[in-house]
Order: structure tokens, then C-alpha cells, then sequence
């Protein structure tokens, strides 16, 4: 099979979705759907500077690449999913969905998980006081737990 000549917006539309983490086979699949165009995702990774096969990538699509894997990186607040209230929204679907197709575990299960989702279960966050909100105790010397005996061999 031939490999596709990709016009400027297409090589644009390629060398964005790999930045974004967006898989070859992905980007081959949306090719194909939104610009009727046949690309195997061997050939897609072409353009993709951090694979062997992108590394002869032009310095524009290198550049066009970095920077916007930088911006991806940086701006999460656009990535709806990234926002708490955006999931709790579409876990309720989904649990209402459930409820009416009559699956009460999975729904049971995703009551669960908007509970931990409101309890920063899915967050890095720790809580860094003590009881009442007081200091927590400072570190003290090291204690040795046990003891191996020495049985006079030392």
C-alpha cells in the first residue's frame, strides 16, 4: 500500500495528537475518519520526535511538537475530566443509567466511587497535622524494634 502524502494541516493535526499522548494507532484511526486519508500508525510515528522513527523529524514539526506537549502538560484546567465536578456529573449518569437498566452492582459500584471521588480518595493530598489541627510530634532518634541476639559471637 502506498503511504499517504499528508497535506500542512494534516501533518499539523498528527504531529499535535502524538504530543498530546494520543497513541499511533489512534491518530492513524482519526486520520482516516476526519480527512478520508490511509495512514498505518507505523507511518504516524514518524512524526513523533521521542521515537526512533520520528528522528528525523524537521526542526518545525520538532518545535510544533515541544511546544505543544508543554502546553498539554501545563493546561489541564481545559481538559474537562481534570475538573472533580465534571465527573461527579458523569458518574451520576452513569449510576442513574445503571439503576434503570436494573444493574444494581455496577451502580453500587459507582456510588462508591463518587463517594471516594468527594473523599479526595483519587487526589495526592495528605493531611500534614496533628490531632485538632495541632503540630504533629517531631521525629525522634530512631528506635530499634528487635534485637538479634549475640550468642557470644561478636
Amino acid at each position: 500500500m502506498a503511504r499517504a502524502k499528508l497535506n500542512r494541516d494534516q501533518q499539523t493535526y498528527v504531529v499535535q495528537a502524538l504530543a498530546c499522548f494520543d497513541s499511533p494507532s489512534v491518530v492513524a484511526a482519526a486520520l482516516k475518519r476526519d480527512f478520508a486519508v490511509t495512514l498505518t500508525p507505523q507511518a504516524v510515528e514518524c512524526y513523533d520526535p521521542t521515537k526512533k522513527a520520528g528522528s528525523g523529524l524537521a526542526v518545525r514539526w520538532r518545535a510544533l511538537f515541544e511546544e505543544t506537549r508543554k502546553t498539554f502538560l501545563e493546561d489541564t484546567a481545559t481538559i474537562a475530566i481534570s475538573h472533580r465536578a465534571v465527573r461527579l456529573r458523569a458518574l451520576q449518569r452513569m449510576a442513574d443509567k445503571a439503576e434503570t437498566m436494573g444493574n444494581m452492582s455496577l451502580a453500587a459500584q459507582l456510588h462508591k466511587q463518587a463517594a471516594e471521588e468527594v473523599g479526595n480518595a483519587y487526589t495526592n493530598r495528605r493531611e500534614l497535622t496533628g490531632k485538632d489541627g495541632k503540630d504533629l510530634p517531631a521525629p525522634t532518634a530512631p528506635v530499634t524494634i528487635f534485637q538479634l541476639p549475640d550468642n557470644g559471637r561478636s
